[in-house]
């Protein structure tokens, strides 16, 4: 698997502080789920399309489910880089896939999160608006021009 052709969106070096360690001297889980929180933001408004102007409608998305596989200890001092890729896309759900990678470009976790599409006045699950559901369909179809070559846990329906 070519790390950079399957997950094309990348996030900012992030550097392992002493603060994000445990006891064992590696990277404590509840920061691997901080890490990928935070740089899925620009993916997420840039690249998704949840911006200002689509919360506003009032539209939003929900977390409705998380997957980190651990594969490889993070330790004080190195650099990881979060990439993303838009796995799959029905008019209620999305699927995202992460690998956070070292400066080595080792797979050090993998991260999947389905999210819901969002009405926020009945703050339920609804369908997207097509012209929203298009650009994420364009954005699933180039990110997976690539195939995965890791077992996934999370999955949904595409159409």
């Amino acid at each position: 698997m070519t790390i950079q052709n399957t997950f094309p969106y990348i996030s900012a070096p992030v550097v392992i502080t002493q603060d994000m360690c445990d006891q064992n001297g590696h990277m404590n889980v509840l920061y691997y789920s901080r890490v990928f929180g935070q740089a899925i933001e620009d993916f997420y408004s840039e690249e998704l399309g949840f911006s200002k102007a689509y919360f506003d409608s009032g539209f939003s998305s929900f977390t409705l489910e998380d997957n980190i596989k651990y594969i490889k200890e993070c330790f004080y001092g190195e650099s990881v880089f979060i990439r993303y890729r838009l796995h799959k896309v029905n008019k209620k759900l999305i699927h995202l896939v992460a690998v956070m990678v070292n400066e080595q470009d080792q797979l050090c976790a993998i991260y999947e999160t389905v999210l819901g599409h969002i009405d926020m006045k009945l703050r339920k699950t609804s369908e997207m608006k097509e012209s929203f559901f298009d650009n994420l369909s364009g954005r699933v179809k180039q990110h997976t021009r690539f195939d995965i070559d890791i077992s996934l846990r999370l999955n949904i329906k595409s159409l």
